[in-house]
């Protein structure tokens, strides 16, 4: 097993990383896709918002679906091996093991397809000017099962721009 961070925007280099924004009507700010052989553990997430004043808080859903948002694809460098381990005794697992594609990995949803299945993993109101970061208990965390989407998905007032991000075990 290996710990992989996946937040949603490209890997930083010169820059910051890119946020993204909220908008106001539902929106996927990342998406992960299991492979078809191996489900994914997410053992840590979290999202933060930009907002410089109080205003209504944001609706937040971590969950898994049965059908794919239309993302920005994730490339394989944005996938970040978070543990020494993976790389000395996996290699670079993550296109084998994270799928990557527009309707796959991503960030930044144009389309949100149309889901009929859904299981919610943690939702929450958080304000836009604050943050929120969830860790499982170790071998607790949600299983995403083979070929199907954990996304984080948000529904704000306001638009404000937002980091996110989660740490899967595959």
């Amino acid at each position: 097993m290996a710990l992989y961070l996946i937040a949603n925007g490209p890997m930083p280099t010169t820059a910051a990383q890119v946020a993204v924004t909220t908008g106001t009507a539902i929106k996927t700010l990342l998406q992960v896709q299991a492979s078809a052989t191996n489900p994914i553990e997410i053992v840590e997430w979290g999202i933060s918002f930009d907002g410089s004043a109080a205003a209504t808080p944001i609706k937040v859903e971590l969950l898994e679906t049965d059908v794919a948002a239309t993302v920005t694809a994730s490339a394989q460098a944005d996938i970040v091996r978070f543990d020494g381990l993976a790389l000395a005794n996996t290699g670079n697992q993550t296109t084998n093991q994270i799928q990557i594609g527009t309707a796959a990995t991503g960030y930044t949803a144009t389309a949100e397809g149309t889901i009929t299945a859904v299981r919610m993993f943690d939702v929450q109101y958080v304000a836009p000017t604050n943050q929120y970061v969830k860790q499982f208990p170790l071998g607790r965390g949600p299983v995403i099962a083979v070929a199907k989407f954990a996304r984080v998905r948000v529904t704000a007032g306001a638009a404000v721009n937002a980091y996110t991000y989660m740490i899967v075990n595959v």
